[in-house]
């Protein structure tokens, strides 16, 4: 019996209806990347374990896919050996595109100029759970610049976001916040040590109020009279300017603090001048990756569809320094291709004209008909319009079904009446309409 196809768990197929959609993302994303003066960047599908190892922390290690070493290469090892994973397996799949750029940049270090500004769109895999979701191959969509501190690069990540999804249709909310700011709460009030705590109680304000939250804070270990000193920081609300007004008056004597405010008052400031499309919005609550961030954090959520961030990102003053190269900054932010897909599917965003890569299609009535109708279409494809043609004749109905399946916009019928004549008859398959046009005119009536 001939075996079933099937594909990993945690793995797609892409139709070509689904790619059509999917390539209209990343060329929207790739096209506002550009305007920035961004290049594209591509890293092997497989980097060393060496360079991955250690450093997603030990749930990360743990997800990593490694391969074995090539071809026939366990038929000289001991069922000992054959036992030792890291033997066998000298390199692993990327489980994301930050820590290979990373390697690049020290790798390539005398090539680059710096700032470098790079985007990168691949697949990156994990040996997650399969789930709704969540998959063990998926798509980054990365920008970062590195080699500068200037803040700068913050106010154009934000342009860029506004960009992207004011290009895609989805109405969105940034949201940012600032490490400097967390630690600078954490320090003022006498627990600079408890920050990611004191972090994981704000984020929860939305989902259970101030009184749950001040109890956790408890639980946590965190004093009276540190949580009132907190009280105005977890009641916070108004514009950014306001917000950033009480926040200097509670962490004012923390060094690292000041800074972060600084910072995103010249950020928002930026942003403002620039005549940006889209106000950020100072989030506290926001702590994506935290160990891994030192200045702006960014979270992007669809306004009209519910499902977690689409977008985020942050300012890393390190990057490079796991591979011996330290002080070097950036600054990046990552596009969630699959989430994005799915609000658009959900809100109905995608072009109705993507559902088909073909505008024109010609029926195949007999051998002089397909002859006539070659050199035309020849010249709709020399004027950029896709065409095609049945390859062979067939019954009028059935041709008529697979241009209708297809979705295809417009079908062009010659038979022996119109061959006569000199003319064809063009069908609008969206409106039912047909008419009578001269061969040599079909090109600007199509166009």
């Amino acid at each position: 019996m001939a075996q079933k196809p099937s594909i990993p768990k945690g793995t797609r197929d892409f139709s070509p209806e689904e790619m059509m959609r999917r390539t209209h993302i990343f060329d929207t994303i790739k096209g506002v990347f550009r305007l920035f003066g961004y290049a594209p960047l591509e890293t092997p599908s497989m980097e060393n374990l060496s360079t991955l190892l250690g450093k997603y922390g030990d749930e990360g290690d743990k997800l990593l896919f490694k391969i074995l070493n090539s071809g026939d290469y366990g038929a000289k090892l001991s069922d000992e050996e054959l036992r030792q994973a890291s033997k066998i397996c000298e390199k692993g799949l990327r489980y994301d595109l930050t820590v290979p750029f990373a390697r690049y940049v020290v790798q390539h270090q005398n090539e680059i100029v710096f700032p470098f500004k790079r985007y990168q769109i691949q697949p990156v895999w994990r040996a997650d759970r399969p789930q709704k979701g969540r998959y063990r191959e998926f798509y980054q969509c990365d920008v970062d610049v590195i080699g500068s501190k200037s803040l700068l690069s913050e106010v154009e990540l934000v342009d860029i976001v506004a960009r992207v999804f004011s290009k895609l249709g989805i109405s969105v909310t940034l949201k940012m916040n600032n490490r400097k700011i967390l630690y600078g709460i954490a320090e003022s009030i006498g627990h600079a040590d408890k920050m990611m705590d004191i972090t994981v109680a704000i984020d929860k304000l939305d989902k259970i109020g101030l009184d749950n939250v001040k109890s956790e804070l408890r639980e946590r270990g965190i004093d009276d009279e540190a949580i009132n000193k907190l009280q105005p920081i977890l009641e916070l609300s108004g514009s950014n300017d306001e917000k950033l007004e009480i926040l200097s008056n509670v962490i004012g004597g923390s060094e690292t603090g000041v800074l972060g405010i600084e910072e995103m008052r010249t950020i928002f400031a930026g942003v403002a001048k620039a005549g940006i499309a889209l106000t950020p919005e100072l989030d506290l609550s926001l702590a994506r990756g935290l160990n891994y961030y030192t200045g702006a954090i960014f979270e992007v959520k669809a306004n009209d569809f519910q499902i977690g961030s689409i977008s985020g990102g942050g300012r890393y003053d390190d990057l490079t320094g796991i591979f011996g190269m330290p002080g070097m900054s950036g600054v990046g932010i990552s596009f969630g291709a699959d989430r994005i897909y799915d609000v658009m599917l959900g809100l109905n965003l995608f072009p109705e004209e993507l559902a088909c890569s073909t505008k024109v299609f010609f029926v195949n009535l007999g051998k002089a008909e397909e002859e006539a109708a070659m050199p035309i279409i020849s010249q709709l494809r020399d004027n950029g319009i896709a065409t095609e043609i049945y390859p062979e004749s067939a019954k009028m109905k059935k041709q008529m079904e697979y241009a209708n399946r297809r979705g295809i916009p417009y079908v062009v019928i010659i038979g022996s009446n119109e061959l006569e004549r000199g003319v064809a008859t063009v069908k609008n398959m969206r409106s039912g309409e047909q008419m009578e046009v001269a061969f040599s005119d079909i090109v600007s009536a199509l166009q």
